[in-house]
Formats: C-alpha cells, structure tokens, sequence
C-alpha cells in the first residue's frame, strides 16, 4: 500500500456495498484500514446495502454512521425504499444523484467536515444504459461547482453509470476542477486507476463488496437460469465466503485540491462468516 504524503488528506473510498455481507465486511475490516492507512476519511456508496441488497435504509444509515463511515454516496436503487426519502430530506449525510429532477428527496452534493478540513462530495448518474431519464450530468456538475468551489478544494465526484466513455468523458472534463471521480455502479472494480492531465485521480469503477462468487452480489444460479430461459427471477444476496471489499485510496493536497495519489485496495475473506443476528 502507498506511503502517505506529508501533510496530504487521505480518503477511502469503497464501491457499492451489497447487503448484509457487504456491510460485514465493512464492520469486520474498516477499523484495522483506518488504523494501517491512516485515513482522513471513509466515504461508501450505499444504494445497494439494505439487508436484501435493494436500496438503503436507515438503521443502514446508522450502521454506517457508527462504523465511520463520513458519507455515504447512491444511484439509481435510491428510492427502493420508501423509508429513506424522510432521512434524505433531513440529513445531509447521504445524497443521491444530483441530475435527478429536483423535486426528488434529498439534496446531490454535500459538505462534511475532518479534522481542519472541509471536504465536498457530488453525486452524479450517467445517462447512457441507464433506466431514468436524468438531467446532464456535465452541466449538473458545472452548476454544482460554482458554489462549492467557494467552500473547499478538496471535491470528490461519485459517477453513477453503465459505460465507462461517459465515466471517462466526465472525468476529462473535470479535470483540474476536482480532485477525484470515480465510477460505480457495476460492481466490477477496473484496474485503469491514474492522475489525469490535470490532478484528477479517476477509476472507472469501484468495485463492490460482497460475495467473491456471486453475480454482483447475488446468488449467480437463478440468474443464470434466467439468462438460459429468458425468464424473469427474483434476486437473491450471495452470503457465502469468500467475500470481498474494493475501492480506492486517494491523496489530495488540501491546499490545491489536486490529488497526489491513487491506489485501488481489495480484501479478500475466505473465512468470513455472516452474523445473521446482525442487522444492517
């Protein structure tokens, strides 16, 4: 793992958590990644860590908060449940989309503090493969930055989307203006992790944390049976060992907002066990 710059703000950022063992592996491997890394601050995207693996609720929401998780990032499975749209409105620290309509719960960028720091966070969806019909997410950002680039530089952009052009196209197009997009999404990390021209870290995707043997995160047997019959089928979360987490380390000069490093992280646990008293 990378060596820390001196006086960077260090940031982990992890890909879509998949229900309960998706939070387990966070509970079980966070606090040890905190210690070694030394870390400045834990962002997740969540929209897939409620207990069943759709949507988020809020004791997910309060899993997250006791487990140190500073914010937490979404997408399209944001509204699967209806419990978390009166969190969104009262809370700040989990956001969807931004190039949502507006009058959807919930704000698209927030502010959080660490330490000396202020640090902001804009989420976005992409539009190409995507079921909703979204705002731009170009413009979307454009907007965005107006306002938060008068409270910090340190700007980190959750990219939402199916093809990796469009995650790349915005990533070029923020360059030098944030200090880091990255994708998620597919819950596929890729291994194109880099500085761009103009100090934006980028990934095209994050990853996910869940079962290693699964379809996403899901029981891969009925799917394929699916694929083979063309026949719907419910989804089920895949519980069983091994399981993995997988993200990003980032190193951002807080005086520029420009990021110094970054790395991809993957845990793999072959003797994870899930606590099925727990609830996330």
């Amino acid at each position: 793992m990378l060596s820390k710059p001196e006086n960077s703000f260090r940031v982990l950022f992890l890909g879509d958590l998949v229900g309960a063992p998706g939070c387990g592996m966070l509970q079980k491997h966070l606090p040890k990644l905190k210690q070694e890394l030394a870390l400045n601050a834990v962002l997740v995207n969540g929209e897939n860590s409620a207990h069943d693996g759709k949507g988020i609720t809020t004791r997910t929401m309060k899993f997250f908060k006791h487990n140190g998780v500073d914010l937490v990032t979404s997408g399209n499975h944001i509204w699967q449940k209806r419990e978390i749209y009166a969190y969104l409105n009262e809370h700040k620290d989990l956001i969807r989309p931004a190039n949502f309509p507006a009058g959807c719960p919930g704000v698209g960028s927030a502010t959080f503090t660490s330490g000396h720091y202020t640090v902001g966070v804009i989420n976005l969806q992409a539009r190409t493969f995507m079921h909703q019909q979204v705002g731009c997410p170009f413009k979307t950002a454009d907007s965005i930055l107006t306002y938060l680039k008068t409270k910090t530089n340190i700007i980190l952009v959750d990219f939402h989307g199916e093809a990796t052009a469009e995650k790349l196209g915005l990533a070029y197009y923020l360059d030098g203006q944030v200090s880091a997009v990255v994708g998620t999404h597919t819950h596929v990390p890729t291994a194109d992790e880099r500085i761009l021209p103009n100090g934006t870290a980028y990934v095209t995707d994050l990853g996910m944390a869940g079962a290693l043997n699964s379809m996403i995160g899901m029981k891969k047997e009925p799917l394929i049976q699916s694929m083979l019959l063309q026949m719907p089928t419910k989804f089920e979360v895949d519980t069983q060992a091994p399981l993995w987490m997988t993200g990003v380390v980032i190193d951002i000069d807080p005086a520029t907002g420009k990021a110094l490093a970054i790395e991809r992280i993957k845990i793999v646990d072959h003797e994870f066990t899930l606590d099925h008293t727990q609830e996330y």
